[in-house]
């Protein structure tokens, strides 16, 4: 079968066109897209690349849909049941697979990076990478579990324990989604964000004064905000590098001393294990974590380049795209 979709086939472009897909393999599954979440790693893919980029490809990590088609070895689903798609493929053999750090694995392969993903009508999937969406969780809600897999990474690698204070720098869609989740936890959680426009979601501060927090992390690929994080971090505190940077900003000053004289933690953060997907999803559909809010905008997925200057200019929180339109 073919699918219309968005294929970028060279860095700083792309084509709305029709791909042919291959029938399910024996342990794959075809998804027929109902939404896709837009973020600024696509931003980034299509702009200026990325280390896991490989072209040609369907860029789209945040995906949820219904099965169309199964392959013969699956019996875990059904022909019509709704999933998120958990973006990874990993080995489950090495090292980091076998501490649940799939995010890691040696072999990982990424939809929308080393495989095709969602920004289509239809995705193939392997069916170990599905996680089925509770009846009771619209899809628009259930397509923010990725990144809302990505910060429960974050926060268990930053240690964000009951009654932590911590400070989220931006009050984009990772942002809000690392203080609601902190504050899930147990945690005390405020976002530093100077555009008032964003800061009004989070009643966050423009600025963090002379407050030092437990946890620091960077939600914005800005250096400045690295260098404010690792001014207001206390004391055996654990700074997040939650966010990359693009290569010619990647030189943020670090002091040593400071560390060492502190006692603090750097502690990187990429990605999400298939389990936070899981608990995310389970969070979406109690209402612990609440975003219906942070959806401002909801587009045909054919209107891409409208979504990607919204994201790039910072004049939206959460873009959903629809194939269908």
């Amino acid at each position: 079968m073919e699918t219309n979709c968005i294929l970028v086939r060279e860095i700083g472009s792309f084509a709305w066109t029709r791909k042919r897909l291959a029938p399910p393999a024996e342990d794959e599954v075809l998804v027929r897209v109902e939404v896709t979440g837009l973020c600024r790693t696509d931003l980034k893919i299509i702009r200026h690349g990325h280390r896991d980029l490989v072209l040609p490809r369907i860029p789209g990590e945040e995906v949820v849909g219904r099965i169309i088609a199964r392959g013969a070895a699956v019996d875990d689903f059904e022909v019509g049941d709704r999933v998120y798609v958990y973006p990874g493929i990993w080995c489950d053999r090495c090292a980091a697979c076998r501490q649940g750090a799939q995010n890691l694995c040696r072999e990982m392969r990424i939809m929308g990076f080393h495989r095709d993903g969602g920004f289509a009508g239809e995705v193939l999937a392997p069916a170990r990478s599905l996680i089925p969406v509770p009846d009771a969780l619209d899809p628009d809600t259930a397509v923010l579990a990725e990144p809302l897999s990505c910060c429960l990474n974050a926060l268990e690698l930053g240690r964000a324990e009951p009654g932590a204070q911590v400070g989220i720098w931006g009050a984009g869609p990772a942002g809000l989604l690392l203080a609601r989740a902190a504050r899930a936890m147990g945690a005390a959680a405020i976002n530093i964000e100077p555009d008032p426009r964003r800061r009004s979601f989070a009643d966050g501060l423009p600025a963090p004064e002379d407050r030092r927090f437990d946890v620091c992390i960077v939600a914005v690929g800005a250096p400045e905000a690295y260098q404010d994080a690792l001014a207001h971090l206390a004391p055996r505190g654990r700074l997040v590098v939650f966010s990359g940077l693009l290569p010619q900003a990647d030189g943020v000053p670090l002091s040593f001393n400071q560390l060492h004289y502190y006692e603090q933690t750097l502690v990187g953060a990429y990605g999400c294990a298939y389990r936070h997907g899981v608990q995310a999803l389970a969070w979406l559909a109690d209402g612990t974590i609440p975003v219906a809010d942070m959806i401002s905008h909801r587009l045909p997925l054919s209107d891409l380049e409208t979504a990607l200057r919204l994201v790039e200019k910072r004049e939206s929180i959460k873009v959903l795209l629809y194939p269908e339109g």
